[in-house]
């Protein structure tokens, strides 16, 4: 929120705008300041763009919309607070806990999974996030008696919640994790690790990334195993399916017979122009190849983008209306 102005404010919709309102202000939005067509603001018109886009990312979740409605709320009633004098020092540090708590639930800061000091099981604190670069990579897992009689508890498993952006992109999560080891005088300590794990583009829900023995460490065990299990957020403009996105647009009666054209966000924050110069039925379906997901095995091969239309017909047409309508259409004569 650079600029700061509330994310429905960026959108010009109300709190109880639905996820259809926000959907139709965004593109709006996009068409008004895309780059492309405002070649003599293109700087300013990026960062709107950007601006615009980050709204409609956080809106369109529920899961951040819920958080960042909590956030101004708190913030408007603390900012109330202070106007009658009633803030202090310890209230301005919850404040600023408050605040990164949000932006490191929305964005992504640090986050921390610390283990359960009595047994071996990782308590998720909060989501792991994205952060900068590093080089962690799969492993195989080991389980069972190791070769000097220690025994290896079970994996511990936690999902990773990854946006299609991110699975799309490829992104960096940086995860603090605290777990107790066994310190050289035998004492038990706790200490504090990160974990960097590498998306790559192209994974899907599934995929597992393998952390050797960096559980809790135990007399007579060997640390069990961190894994951390991929999984895709629902998206608010595309699915998936495979390698393949597909997106669901709605267009009116006059555009399915006589032409339109759309601008469809992609999840490497460009954008797609798609004209549509031909008459579009119901069930019609538009496929442009080369658009959809990256292959994990083959980032250059890429799955297709497949554009579903969803033809919107008039609820009501006057009699002078259809007869018009008819007599254009007999004129054209059947298919």
């Amino acid at each position: 929120m650079g600029s700061g102005m509330h994310y429905y404010e960026i959108l010009r919709v109300g709190r109880n705008a639905t996820n259809d309102d926000l959907k139709r202000a965004y593109r709006k939005l996009v068409r008004q300041w895309h780059p492309d067509k405002n070649p003599d603001i293109r700087s300013q018109a990026e960062a709107k763009f950007k601006e615009i886009s980050e709204a409609f990312e956080v809106l369109s979740d529920p899961e951040k919309r819920a958080t960042y409605d909590e956030y101004i709320e708190k913030g408007t009633k603390q900012i109330s607070r202070r106007e009658n004098g009633f803030a202090n020092d310890n209230k301005r540090h919850s404040d600023a806990a408050n605040a990164e708590k949000f932006f490191a639930h929305v964005f992504g800061k640090g986050s921390h999974i610390p283990f359960n000091k009595e047994t071996s099981t990782a308590m998720p604190h909060e989501d792991p996030v994205i952060c900068k670069p590093s080089h962690s990579k799969e492993i195989p897992m080991m389980q069972g008696v190791a070769f000097n009689g220690l025994r290896k508890p079970p994996p511990i498993e936690r999902k990773l919640h990854c946006t299609l952006e991110e699975l799309h992109n490829g992104s960096i999560r940086r995860i603090k994790i605290s777990r107790n080891v066994i310190a050289p005088g035998g004492e038990m300590t706790t200490i504090n690790e990160f974990l960097n794990i590498n998306i790559k583009p192209g994974w899907k829900r599934g995929t597992k990334v393998i952390f050797t023995e960096k559980g809790n460490e135990q007399e007579g065990f060997i640390p069990a195993d961190l894994v951390f299990i991929i999984d895709e957020k629902p998206h608010a403009v595309f699915k998936r399916d495979g390698n393949d996105l597909i997106t669901n647009l709605k267009v009116t009666l006059t555009e399915a017979l006589t032409g339109c054209e759309f601008i469809i966000p992609l999840l490497n924050s460009t954008s797609l122009h798609v004209p549509c110069t031909e008459i579009i039925f119901p069930g019609y379906e538009k496929t442009i190849s080369n658009a959809g997901m990256p292959s994990a095995k083959d980032p250059v091969r890429r799955g297709n983008l497949r554009i579903k239309y969803d033809v919107d017909f008039p609820r009501h047409m006057s009699l002078e209306h259809r007869n018009i309508l008819r007599k254009a259409l007999n004129r054209i004569g059947s298919p």
